[in-house]
């Protein structure tokens, strides 16, 4: 017989903004303790740190928590010139210090150099893995791994102040990119070295940089919830952002409630404008009930490929 699971179904996605500090597995815990959630996973870590938006996929969201790690993100993020360290952030040992001696021409040359497609090679004090093992309990080790440049777009990479010796930057890039490793490289060409000492996740996908909550909030609507004697689902899932932002921006295909009966007993069914090679987002009926994700076989037929469980009402 399996087990219950201990908590409540709720599905939904909470746009935590992290506080810096806490790993996002700490944070992930903790609204998932504040919620009560029988299931919870994140999108995509954040350091230690690093703040910001760090999206909390609950019950049935989490079927859809790889397509917000392949998003895009934006960073705000200000370095430190002349000082080197060995994780590339103010975490890390000071390994060099040098003078800071470039122009303003110099460093937007460097800029543009990080613009659009490039290759870069992962800091060693990344969650990537080795043999099993993330790559940062190497680098504690003093071990070094043999890593292998992988591509990255950086759509946008603003210049918004110097300050002394700290400067800000403002970047969208792809999914897998080191802002720490950009900084790091970034101080080398200018010949002053550099680290990170703030970052900021400002954005993931398309989501609003203004429905964050932290878990200060979170905190205090529960204790709320408990003084007033309410149950605090109705204070929390208000925040809730609907599962199906995960996938929105995904073709939309919307299928008859009867069509709906066969797709979701896991067959194919045969739909009109069905793109070719993506996935996409299926509702049912004129309510536009999100249902899941699917994507054309080799039938040319819509196959269900990620379905949730309906449920009439949360627990």
């Amino acid at each position: 017989m399996a087990r219950k699971p201990k908590g409540r179904f709720v599905d939904g996605i909470v746009l935590l903004d992290k506080d810096t500090g806490m790993s996002s597995n700490f944070a992930l815990q903790r609204v998932k303790r504040i919620y009560n959630a029988a299931k919870a996973g994140h999108t995509g870590a954040l350091d230690p740190l690093a703040t910001g938006m760090l999206p909390v996929c609950l019950g049935e969201a989490t079927k859809f928590s790889q397509h917000l790690l392949d998003a895009d993100k934006r960073y705000l993020v200000t370095a430190k010139l002349g000082v080197r360290t060995d994780t590339s952030d103010s975490d890390g040992e000071v390994v060099q210090t040098r003078e800071i001696d470039f122009t303003q021409a110099q460093l937007d040359e460097a800029l543009e150099y990080f613009r659009g497609d490039t290759m870069q090679v992962p800091s060693m004090y990344s969650a990537l893995k080795h043999q099993g093992q993330p790559l940062y309990k190497y680098a504690r080790e003093g071990i070094e791994v043999p890593r292998e440049a992988r591509p990255i777009t950086v759509y946008e990479l603003n210049f918004i102040k110097l300050e002394g010796d700290e400067l800000t930057l403002d970047i969208h890039c792809s999914k897998g990119t080191y802002i720490r490793t950009i900084t790091d490289d970034l101080g080398e060409m200018l010949g002053c070295g550099a680290h990170v000492i703030m970052l900021r996740r400002t954005g993931v996908a398309g989501y609003p940089y203004d429905k964050m909550v932290s878990l200060e909030q979170l905190e205090n609507l529960l204790q709320k919830a408990q003084s007033e004697e309410r149950p605090p689902k109705e204070l929390l899932d208000p925040l809730l952002l609907p599962m199906d932002t995960a996938v929105s921006g995904f073709k939309e295909i919307n299928v008859s409630d009867d069509i709906a009966h066969y797709l979701l007993n896991g067959n194919p069914v045969q739909v009109a404008n069905l793109p070719v090679d993506e996935l996409v987002r299926i509702t049912i009926g004129d309510e536009r009930k999100f249902v899941g994700v699917g994507a054309m076989n080799d039938d040319g037929l819509l196959a269900p490929k990620r379905l949730i469980v309906l449920r009439d009402e949360q627990a």
